[in-house]
Order: structure tokens, then sequence, then C-alpha cells
């Protein structure tokens, strides 16, 4: 199986990190909702296959990490006297979502594909932030980048032990997740596409 950063098709436009620098107050508080969704999504696996006692454990273990990521990001959203607000969903999730298959076993080894493209394109993101951010925010990205890639890493051990088609699967997914993360896009979010034109502000 491929390594975690090699798995993206295509890297993220530099015109996001340019926008993210100018709206740090929308990254930080999406980037919260993104470590909740995280964590969600390990909690889901957890009951929708209850007897492989390996998946369960490791996703016991990465819920409670994300969980723990979600409060230090809450944490910095406060020390920097961040307003929050709500956000609309990005088209990301939902977009990666319509592309896993329905039936199982399938179904499971499309989720853990799709959770390690998801933590791969986190990481890639955190790591052209740190070069673009000042601190405190370089720092603190810098400080949870090594975590994205260590869960992309495994979920692709996961997936590759649960299905004989893996890397071929791995590369029809991460056509359509090279392509949400790179069509324009006119919301800012930390999984967005290409700014376009408008950007949205959230909506209460």
């Amino acid at each position: 199986m491929t390594a975690p950063g090699g798995i993206l098709q295509a890297p993220t436009d530099p015109g996001w990190f340019a926008l993210a620098v100018e709206r740090q107050s929308d990254l930080l508080i999406d980037h919260a909702n993104c470590e909740k969704k995280a964590a969600s999504t390990a909690l889901s696996l957890m009951f929708a296959y209850p007897e492989d006692f390996e998946l369960a454990g490791r996703m016991s273990r990465l819920a409670r990490e994300e969980l723990r990521h979600f409060e230090l990001v809450q944490q910095k959203i406060a020390e920097l006297g961040v307003v929050f607000r709500r956000l609309s969903p990005s088209r990301y999730a939902e977009g990666l979502r319509r592309a896993v298959r329905r039936q199982e076993p399938a179904r499971r080894g499309d989720l853990l594909l799709c959770g390690a493209l998801i933590e791969a394109r986190s990481h890639e993101r955190f790591l052209g932030l740190i070069e673009r951010l000042g601190e405190p925010l370089a720092g603190f990205y810098a400080s949870l980048a090594a975590a994205e890639a260590r869960h992309a890493g495994l979920y692709l051990r996961l997936a590759d032990r649960r299905m004989p088609d893996a890397a071929a699967r791995l590369a029809e997914l991460a056509e359509v997740e090279a392509d949400l993360a790179t069509a324009p896009d006119p919301d800012f979010r930390f999984h967005s596409g290409t700014p376009a034109t408008r950007q949205d502000h959230g909506t209460a």
C-alpha cells in the first residue's frame, strides 16, 4: 500500500493557503468541526462493525485522540479571542460519502480508504499552513501534523488487511478526493477546494 504522504493525486492550490492566512478565524472554527467529525467517524465504524475487534479497538483509541485534538483547537480559539459562529458543512465529506459503495464488505473498505484520504489531505494542508502562518498558529499546526500522517497510515493498514483490491480502489477514490479538494469552490472551509469568486462567511 502507498505511504500516507503519497496517496493524494493533486496538491492543494496555493490560493487556498492564501485565503486561509486571511481567514484564520474561519480556519480554526472549521478545523474544530473537522476534529469532531473525525471522532464521530471513528465511533460510527465501531458501531457499524462491532464484530471486528481490531477495528473497534483502533477506532476507540482514534476517537479519543481526535476529541483531544478538538479540545486543543477549542482552547486555541478561546486564547485568540475568536468569536464562534456556525459554519455550513463543506461539500468535501459529502462528496466522498457519495462515492462509497453500499454493499458489504466493500462499504467497510471504502470508508477506511476515505478516512485515509481525509487524514492525508489534512496533513498536507497542515504542512502548508506551517510555512505560511505566524505564531502561535504555525507551531500549533506543527504539533498536530505528525498525528494526521499517523492516522492516514492507520486507515490504510486497516483497509489493506480487509480488502484484496485496496490499492486499486484507493486510486479510484483518490481521483474523487482530488477533484473535491481542488475544483473551484465558493465557500472557504478546512477541506474546501480552490477559492472561487464568492467567499461564504458562514451562516448563523
